[in-house]
């Protein structure tokens, strides 16, 4: 009689102590020379046993079926089969006569009904085995997400810890998705834009080439990032720390939400929605004109905007899309912070970051202190009470008050815990993007990124009479407005001391606001306006 010997391995199982291949082929060969069994041939094959479909085992069953061979020798019955389509077919097999003999060297079977009784409940028990493990898998994962815990690979920006076995926040990987949230959330981004982006700074996909549109979508749209995990389609609480704030988040899936929107695949313009019209509230479009130069024997495109005119009457003149441009970049360049301000700035930030963490240890000691005496109160309080030295009634008093203080205390410990010097990151951020606002303004094709940083300083803009004007944001509102010399702010270096500025009015973006000089010396002064906006 002869034999093909079948030989599996699956990587995806969690058997992880059963025979290599190489070890089952030889333990293969010593038990057939052991028995006289004429093997004609090893068949190996690396894939699980779950699910049918093996190309290799379904050739050796063929091979069976054509008359090659009349017994299959294996390890154990689980490697022929985990699922009752592959047993099924072995014992079919069997029963007409076509398979004469099984051998297992850890598993005895002879071709009697007995013998293919035995060998169903082996494959039953193959069977039982892997859908035991799968639930077992499923359970372990719940528990793990009940406790807060991501139980898979974690999301761009964090990575996760093999001693642990917890995601934790990756330093670099987070800054490049934070920045790509930050991109997304102005509304001048396409995911395309952000695929290049993280790409850009090293985050592709599998292959290294950039990621597809569908993975950066997911990314963006993911709670994760806010603290809930979904996990097939349930969502749970996260333990894990975030570096995504809930408002950026809700700005990024507002705009993941605008661009989904069925829209009209035409020409793709530079400023359209950017601006309304400024006489009659309507939208402003875009339209491309044409021209034919004789002279030269040239064709010309010019892409202008006008008032749509839907609502009203309106006698809005057209603007030339370079216009507009050169506006644009004059009002970023109007919030430009100097290169020298920028590193004084930058400078006292840090100092600065030193002395409010040092305030925060200090404060959150004294907190501390103060409501373990209160505790001290309320214990001493109890006592009095069950010593009968206290009424009820002067109890009940003195221990809501006691209480309230206590409250009262916890959440200012809190408070301090979570916010402490929360104001320093976002004056970092406004620092180096207004750094940034000259590179932008003078830069060449970069409209997108015009738009962006447009909408980033401003906000209402509209077109009236050629003129695009809007309303400068804090701190950008009192970054470009004229200081006098004379407000200029001597003594503490430090600029959390810095006094607070001045109303101001918000200029148009067409006014071309000058620093009053780009002397380091007016850099304090207008630090002192623009500080407070960030503490309170």
């Amino acid at each position: 009689m002869k034999y093909i010997a079948y030989c599996r391995k699956s990587t995806d199982e969690k058997d992880r102590q059963l025979l290599s291949i190489e070890a089952q082929i030889a333990e293969l060969q010593e038990f057939a020379k052991r028995e006289q069994l004429e093997v004609i041939d090893f068949v190996t094959e690396a894939k699980t046993a779950k699910c049918p479909g093996r190309e290799r085992f379904a050739g050796v069953l063929k091979r069976i079926e054509n008359g090659e061979a009349q017994g299959i020798l294996a390890w154990h019955a689980d490697r022929l089969a985990r699922n009752s389509i592959d047993g099924g077919k072995v014992i079919y097999l069997l029963d007409t006569s076509k398979l004469l003999d099984l051998k297992f060297p850890t598993l005895w079977f002879e071709n009697t009904p007995q013998g293919k009784f035995m060998l169903s409940i082996a494959f039953g028990q193959s069977k039982y085995y892997v859908d035991n493990l799968s639930e077992n898998i499923k359970r372990g994962l719940r528990q793990k997400l009940r406790n807060g815990v991501w139980p898979t690979k974690a999301p761009i920006g964090y990575r996760n810890d093999k001693d642990t076995r917890t995601v934790e926040i990756d330093p670099e990987e987070s800054k490049v998705v934070k920045k790509a949230f930050q991109i997304f959330a102005t509304g001048g981004s396409s995911f395309v834009e952000v695929t290049r982006f993280l790409h850009r700074f090293g985050i592709s996909g599998y292959t290294g080439k950039p990621m597809k549109i569908e993975q950066v979508k997911t990314a963006l749209s993911n709670p994760f990032y806010v603290g809930l995990m979904k996990y097939n389609g349930e969502l749970y609480e996260g333990k894990h720390e975030l570096f995504i704030s809930k408002d950026i988040f809700q700005k990024v899936q507002q705009h993941i939400k605008k661009i989904e929107r069925p829209r009209y695949n035409g020409h793709r313009f530079m400023f359209a929605g950017l601006a309304r019209c400024g006489e009659c509230g309507a939208a402003i479009t875009a339209e491309i004109h044409k021209k034919y130069y004789k002279r030269t024997d040239r064709n010309a495109e010019y892409v202008y905007y006008r008032c749509t005119k839907k609502l009203k009457p309106c006698l809005q003149k057209y603007i030339q899309e370079s216009d507009i441009e050169k506006q644009l970049r004059g009002s970023i360049l109007s919030v430009a912070l100097p290169q020298d301000w920028g590193k004084e700035w930058l400078a006292w930030l840090d100092q600065d970051e030193i002395i409010e963490k040092q305030l925060a240890v200090q404060n959150l000691e004294k907190l501390k202190q103060e409501s373990e005496a209160v505790e001290k109160k309320l214990t001493l309080l109890l006592d009095s009470y069950l010593d009968q030295v206290v009424d009820t009634d002067t109890y009940k008093q003195k221990k809501n008050e006691l209480f309230e203080q206590k409250l009262n205390l916890q959440e200012q410990i809190t408070k301090i815990k979570a916010t402490g010097s929360a104001w320093l990151e976002p004056f970092h951020e406004f620092i180096c993007s207004a750094l940034s606002c000259e590179k932008i303004a003078r830069a060449k094709n970069n409209g997108e990124e015009l738009v962006v940083f447009a909408k980033t300083v401003g906000s209402n803009f509209f077109l009236k009479d050629r003129q695009l004007t809007a309303e400068f944001k804090e701190p950008y509102l009192t970054l470009c407005a004229p200081l006098p010399a004379q407000s200029h702010v001597t003594g503490s270096a430090r600029i959390s001391d810095s006094v607070p500025g001045r109303g101001l009015e918000p200029p148009s973006l067409t006014a071309q606001v000058p620093k009053t000089c780009a002397s380091t010396s007016f850099a304090i002064p207008a630090l002192s306006a623009i500080i407070p906006r960030f503490r309170w």
